[in-house]
C-alpha cells in the first residue's frame, strides 16, 4: 500500500496553505486518516524546508499512537503537535483530514476581539454559512503535544468543522484534504476582512438573516472541486 496519491494530494495541500499565507514557514501540517489505526501526515525530515516546498516523500504513515508505520524514521520526526491530529481523528469518525496552520490575520483579528462572523455574502457563500454555525475559540495558546492538551482543543471543537486556537493559530477539519484546506481559507478569509474593517474604523456586522436564508448551496462540484483545482493551479510553477 504506497497510497501514493494520497501522499501528493497532502503535499500539494501544503504548499497551497504556504502560498496562501496560512503557513508561510515551517510550522504547519496536514493529516488524512487511512483507517482506524494510521493517518498519513506531513512530517519533518533532515532538509526540512518548509510547506511551501513539502513534497510527497515528506509525507508519512503512522499510527494514531505517534509511531512510523512505512518503515523506520531514517531521519524524519513526527509533528510535535501529532496528538492535535489523532485526537481529532479518533473523537471525529465524521473526519477524515486535519490541517493545523498559522495564519496570522486569523490569529490578530481573534486577539483583537473580533469574532468569524458571516460578514459577508455572495462575496464568500461556503464561508458565510460555515461563520453562521459558529467558530469556537480554544482559549488556550499552547503546544498541543500531548493527548490531555488535545482532548482540551477537541472539546472547544465540539461539532464545528474549524476551531481558532488562541495565539497560536486554527485547526480545521474535513471528510478530505481540500475541504479541510478550503474551510480554513475562508476562516482566515473572514478574519482578514473582520481585521480590515475594525482597521478601517468600522464595525463587522453579521448578514441580516434574510440575506444569510437567500445565499444558495452552489454544490460541491463547484464550491469544492472548482476551487480545489484553482487552488492547485494558483500555486507558483
Amino acid at each position: 500500500m504506497t497510497l501514493d496519491a494520497e501522499r501528493e494530494l497532502i503535499a500539494t495541500a501544503c504548499r497551497v496553505l504556504a502560498h496562501r499565507g496560512l503557513a508561510p514557514g515551517y510550522l504547519g501540517h496536514v493529516s488524512l486518516r487511512v483507517d482506524d489505526a494510521t493517518c498519513l501526515v506531513r512530517c519533518r525530515g533532515p532538509e526540512e524546508r518548509g510547506l511551501a516546498f513539502t513534497e510527497p516523500g515528506d509525507v508519512r504513515l503512522v499510527t494514531l499512537d505517534g509511531e512510523f508505520a512505512d518503515g523506520p524514521a531514517g531521519g524524519w520526526a513526527v509533528p510535535a503537535e501529532l496528538p492535535l491530529h489523532t485526537e481529532v481523528l479518533r473523537a471525529r469518525p465524521d473526519v477524515a483530514a486535519v490541517v493545523h496552520a498559522h495564519p496570522p490575520s486569523t490569529v490578530a483579528a481573534d486577539l483583537a476581539g473580533l469574532a468569524v462572523r458571516p460578514i459577508v455574502g455572495a462575496f464568500d457563500i461556503p464561508g458565510a454559512h460555515l461563520a453562521a454555525g459558529g467558530v469556537p475559540v480554544h482559549p488556550r495558546a499552547v503546544l498541543i503535544r500531548t493527548r490531555a492538551l488535545a482532548a482540551e482543543m477537541v472539546a472547544s471543537l465540539g461539532d464545528r468543522p474549524v476551531v481558532l486556537l488562541r495565539g497560536h493559530g486554527l485547526t480545521a477539519t474535513g471528510s478530505s484534504v481540500p475541504e479541510a484546506v478550503l474551510r480554513a481559507r475562508s476562516v482566515d478569509t473572514l478574519a482578514a476582512m473582520a481585521l480590515a474593517v475594525a482597521q478601517a474604523g468600522g464595525t463587522p456586522r453579521d448578514l441580516p438573516p434574510e440575506d444569510l436564508a437567500e445565499l444558495p448551496d452552489l454544490g460541491a462540484g463547484f464550491t469544492h472541486d472548482t476551487a480545489w483545482r484553482h487552488e492547485v493551479a494558483s500555486l507558483p510553477m
